[in-house]
């Protein structure tokens, strides 16, 4: 793996595209739903300031990049005011998976480009060959990394959606350690997360290529 300083600026860019739109994307359908709080705290936004966390959205990624384990991040949480939603527990859950939507989309997006102008492949040079490559992976790892039911993580917001009240209870009650439960799991269970990431991504990309014929 080449891990020169130009590489690394280039993986760097590849995640905050990838985490912005896909906070974006929150905000947004949140918005669409009757909630204006991301939009009054300035965050249905492009700029890239309003929506970077230095660790989630740039130490973690790169670390894992340089460590070639599956690629995963955020950026800070667009404010979403429940009560607000239409459709109350099943709006945010439309809200939270409106974010790793975005990040399959855009997996989606790159592998075609990149498929068709054969740049995937190396066909047009390295260089080309390792940005939709590591656009492709990286959105599919954000994908999948936020549909983990653990809260506060988006694929949390669907199961509190379908839980029956007791447990809902259980979710809200955890969330505060939502993070620290995640990063435990990974630091105890790794080996067996990365390879559920990696298969995850690979069955993913299985299906982009029975889309294309391949």
């Amino acid at each position: 793996m080449n891990l020169n300083f130009g590489y690394i600026i280039i993986i760097l860019i590849i995640i905050l595209v990838s985490v912005i739109l896909h906070e974006l994307s929150h905000g947004v359908v949140a918005y669409i739903l009757g909630d204006r709080t991301a939009k009054d705290a300035g965050r249905l936004t492009l700029n890239p300031l309003k929506h970077i966390d230095p660790y989630m959205s740039i130490l973690v990624p790169v670390l894992l990049y340089i460590l070639n384990a599956p690629v995963f991040g955020g950026a800070k949480p667009v404010p979403i005011n429940t009560r607000n939603l239409k459709f109350g527990v099943w709006g945010m859950a439309l809200v939270a998976v409106a974010g790793p939507l975005t990040n399959f989309l855009l997996a989606l997006i790159g592998f075609l480009i990149g498929h068709f102008t054969g740049s995937l492949y190396g066909y047009n040079g390295e260089l080309p060959a390792f940005i939709f490559t590591e656009f492709v992976y990286a959105n599919l790892g954000f994908m999948i990394f936020n549909l983990i039911p653990i809260p506060p993580l988006d694929g949390s917001r669907v199961l509190y959606a379908i839980s029956p009240d007791g447990f809902r209870t259980v979710l809200r009650n955890i969330e505060k350690y939502g993070f620290i439960i995640t990063y435990a799991l990974i630091l105890l269970f790794g080996e067996v997360f990365s390879s559920l990431m990696v298969n995850g991504m690979n069955g993913i990309l299985d299906f982009f290529y029975f889309i294309v014929g391949g």
